[in-house]
């Protein structure tokens, strides 16, 4: 494999572009494997496919672990311990001695939603990504009241001290971009900059609404078709992307079950129905952006339905905001694409604001075998 993944690397001429390598990987299988029809994958299958993902990469982050504290302040007086009680939280770390960057995904992300950014950008950024508590290899907290912003805004704090991070630059997706704005309103000599991936300080709560609904449920994979069915629906909003992504970030979001006979949604339900019951109301988050003086990179998907060019408009109150607008991508861009990842990596290191906004367009067209809703 590694022969294959190193001759196709040599083909496609571009090295750091870990997720061309891993889709041609998957799809050079897919051709020596005759071709099979999506219905009659195995569990056996699907396990080789993530295998010739996963070994395509050159870098991969190392999994660590920390222990967070969970403070009497944010539980609830009724239905909290009354005292501090500790929870595991899974982490990834390229410890290159580079500039740290701090990834957090969105509602279900896992740190490994990062690996293709890590794999590109190895050379110019520590990749330093995080699994929030309920979600990917973390621990799950105690009641669904506990599950809240000014949860990972703590943990976040905390983990930062674990790292012995005095500051950092600070890349949140979606709810990662709600809490990185909020930790920023709070402690601000802690953070250098913050990359938002198509989020800002104001969501509708119509928006959010229409999110919850489609997270807060129970999903049992039978069958890798499907899976692949369901991630294709799932993520039809969220613009083009390559099969490897796909593949490998749902992978991680999900875990084997014996009971179902397949593959469920590894996070704790009870986080979801704590972002259900908040979703009644709008995340208005402009005090704490009001507050930011730090540099801004705003990387927005152009057919985003959660992030708006009104908003936009007001979030340049911040004269250190940089814009990309992304063609072909929705509400969080993968950041698998090694041009943009390079975009990303060259403004944390320059740390000059863009004087116009950028517009980038992936030149590949990704036709996707296994993911057609």
């Amino acid at each position: 494999m590694k022969r294959l993944v190193h001759g196709l690397e040599r083909d496609i001429g571009l090295g750091r572009y870990s997720v061309r390598i891993a889709d041609a990987a998957l799809r050079e299988w897919f051709r020596q494997s005759n071709k099979p029809k999506l219905g009659k994958l195995t569990w056996d299958d699907y396990h080789v496919m993530l295998n010739t993902i996963t070994q395509s990469f050159e870098h991969m982050p190392e999994k660590m672990n920390f222990r967070y504290l969970h403070p009497v302040r944010l539980q609830d007086p009724e239905l909290g311990r009354g005292k501090p009680y500790s929870v595991p939280v899974s982490y990834s770390d390229t410890q290159n001695g580079a500039e740290p960057v701090i990834a957090i995904g969105g509602l279900i992300n896992t740190k490994h939603r990062f690996d293709f950014l890590a794999n590109d950008i190895h050379q110019d950024l520590r990749i330093i990504a995080l699994d929030l508590c309920g979600r990917g290899g973390s621990g799950w907290l105690a009641e669904q009241t506990d599950y809240s912003i000014n949860t990972h805004v703590e943990l976040l704090r905390q983990f930062m001290d674990h790292l012995e991070l005095p500051s950092c630059t600070l890349l949140g997706s979606s709810l990662g971009g709600s809490i990185a704005i909020r930790f920023a309103g709070h402690f601000p000599t802690r953070v250098k900059q913050i990359i938002l991936n198509d989020s800002g300080p104001y969501i509708s709560r119509v928006r959010r609404r229409q999110r919850s609904i489609t997270i807060a449920r129970h999903y049992a994979f039978t069958t890798p078709e499907e899976m692949f069915r369901k991630t294709a629906i799932s993520m039809k909003h969220s613009g083009t992307a390559p099969d490897a992504c796909l593949f490998y970030n749902q992978h991680y979001k999900t875990r084997w079950s014996e009971e179902e006979s397949g593959r469920i949604y590894r996070h704790d339900i009870r986080a979801m129905l704590a972002y259900r019951a908040a979703a009644t109301q709008n995340l208005d988050q402009w005090e704490y952006w009001d507050q930011i003086k730090c540099p801004v990179l705003l990387l927005h998907g152009l057919s985003s339905n959660t992030l708006s060019n009104k908003t936009i408009t007001r979030m340049r109150i911040n004269p250190l905001l940089s814009v990309i607008h992304i063609h072909g991508a929705g509400h969080t861009p993968s950041l698998s694409d090694g041009e943009l990842n390079q975009w990303i990596a060259d403004w944390v290191r320059d740390d000059k604001p863009y004087e116009t906004d950028r517009y980038y367009h992936n030149p590949e067209h990704y036709e996707s075998i296994f993911y057609n809703a």
